[in-house]
């Protein structure tokens, strides 16, 4: 769509008012709404002010200006919103120079890809993340002074199978026993279903969609797959979706990584290949049909995993959810069908345009800009310096003698060791200035003291358990 497309599209849904959205720091969609009639070609151009200096991570209180750029091929009429409402996501530009500004998280996407063509690699990064996420019919949370406390609710949730309640009929899914059972064990078929409607009309293309391994409402919706910048513009989407739908029924959806204790975290296991004028790059005649540039990216993405979590695992929760014996990807490897790697590639066809990798390490609460530009880093990275991954490990993990499991790279156990990996190699990500220096700078800072310190200078309630007799 151009602007002008915008401007039809408005008049001929009788729109009300226009939804300016962008990204913060930390991931977080943010908005402001302005009145149609304030919405013209010159808005496209020059966009709209606001003030930068109240979000998460942006300016400093005396540099505060900046602008929403609009981009038209986002809009779309917003299905939950009262009045009649487009909504546009937009690009942040510093008024002063008119330059894209280095923190918003859409531009970092968009250097990543002109990067990428600079190189003469290729020319498209696809993705396709498979995000998971919970449902639940109740959720409440608060710390004080002197308590801490969180419950979330689900009336499938095998917590709630003694309960004397009438309204309990006993269809309950065990620990771990989530993945594909059909109604009534599976409650939220119509509410998924609805979400992927939702999303068919936004124009957003849905492959699949069904309960994930955990019980108490952990499902997944997989988006088909399309090139970097639409398909984090759509996660975007998708989570809002995910969130208002859910809220319509009188529940809560969260892509928080690990809600439950001793059950599946939700991950985001993202599928990549790079393209280049229409051929997929990453097939081949190698290990489970790769090309050679393929294992190079591999190369690239393992030998930078453990600097890629800061980026694709950037909370604490995150590393609640990467710990060995509930399929998570705690071990920096490659392998055609093993879970438990960090890389796997899909064996589900032979056809070469289907070739691609499985980056499963990432989880729902990145942002997705971030998390997938510093991907083709990483890869583009492997590629030029012919970095080979080394052998594939398609052995059971958990049945590795130690002296073989001990000489093999893990994921980061916690955020804190994640930011001290990215801020002792991150020098990938400056190339073609996609990441600047400042970016990763503030991005460790920001986690660094707003995160890692408030979770570490807590007292935990579990620590209650162990302690308080002491």
């Amino acid at each position: 769509m151009k602007p002008q497309d915008v401007l039809k599209l408005c008049k001929q849904h009788a729109v009300q008012f226009v939804d300016l959205r962008f990204m913060d720091f930390p991931g977080l969609w943010q908005h402001t709404t302005v009145p149609v009639s304030e919405l013209s070609a010159y808005s496209f151009e020059h966009g709209f002010g606001f003030d930068g200096s109240s979000i998460r991570g942006w300016q400093a209180i005396n540099e505060s200006d900046m602008l929403l750029i609009p981009v038209p091929h986002t809009a779309r009429i917003d299905p939950f919103i009262q009045h009649t409402t487009l909504s546009m996501i937009c690009d942040v530009r510093d008024p002063i120079t008119q330059k894209q500004y280095s923190r918003d998280p859409r531009s970092v996407g968009r250097k990543a890809i002109e990067y990428l063509k600079k190189t003469t690699i290729a020319d498209t990064a696809y993705f396709g993340p498979e995000l998971e996420f919970f449902i639940f019919d109740q959720a409440y949370y608060d710390q004080g002074i002197n308590f801490a406390k969180y419950y979330v609710g689900s009336r499938e949730g095998i917590w709630d199978r003694g309960s004397e309640d009438p309204t309990n009929l006993g269809s309950k899914i065990r620990l771990k026993e989530g993945y594909y059972p059909c109604p009534p064990m599976d409650t939220l078929q119509n509410i998924r279903s609805e979400m992927v409607a939702t999303l068919i009309e936004l124009g957003i293309p849905v492959e699949a969609h069904h309960h994930e391994v955990a019980t108490g409402g952990q499902v997944e919706i997989d988006m088909r797959y399309q090139d970097l910048l639409t398909m984090a513009d759509n996660v975007m989407t998708y989570k809002y979706v995910a969130k208002n739908v859910a809220a319509r029924h009188g529940k809560a959806a969260t892509f928080m990584p690990k809600p439950l204790f001793q059950d599946n975290g939700s991950g985001m296991h993202t599928h990549f290949s790079l393209w280049k004028k229409g051929k997929n790059l990453f097939a081949g005649n190698k290990y489970a049909g790769l090309s050679e540039l393929g294992l190079y990216a591999i190369g690239g993405i393992l030998k930078h995993g453990r600097a890629l979590c800061a980026l694709c695992n950037p909370t604490t929760n995150s590393y609640k959810r990467l710990v060995p014996g509930y399929e998570a990807p705690v071990t920096l490897v490659y392998s055609s069908r093993n879970r438990s790697s960090a890389i796997r590639i899909p064996m589900y066809s032979t056809k070469p345009q289907t070739k691609r990798l499985e980056f499963r390490c990432p989880d729902s609460s990145c942002n997705p800009y971030l998390a997938f530009s510093a991907m083709v880093m990483a890869a583009i990275d492997g590629i030029r310096h012919k970095i080979h991954p080394g052998e594939a490990l398609d052995k059971d993990m958990y049945q590795l003698h130690p002296d073989e499991y001990e000489h093999l790279q893990s994921a980061p156990a916690s955020l804190e060791e994640a930011l001290d990996a990215l801020q002792s190699d991150h020098d990938f990500l400056l190339e073609g200035d996609v990441f600047t220096a400042d970016v990763i700078h503030y991005w460790i800072k920001y986690k660094r003291e707003n995160e890692v310190d408030a979770i570490r200078i807590r007292p935990h309630p579990y620590e209650f358990c162990m302690y308080f007799d002491i």
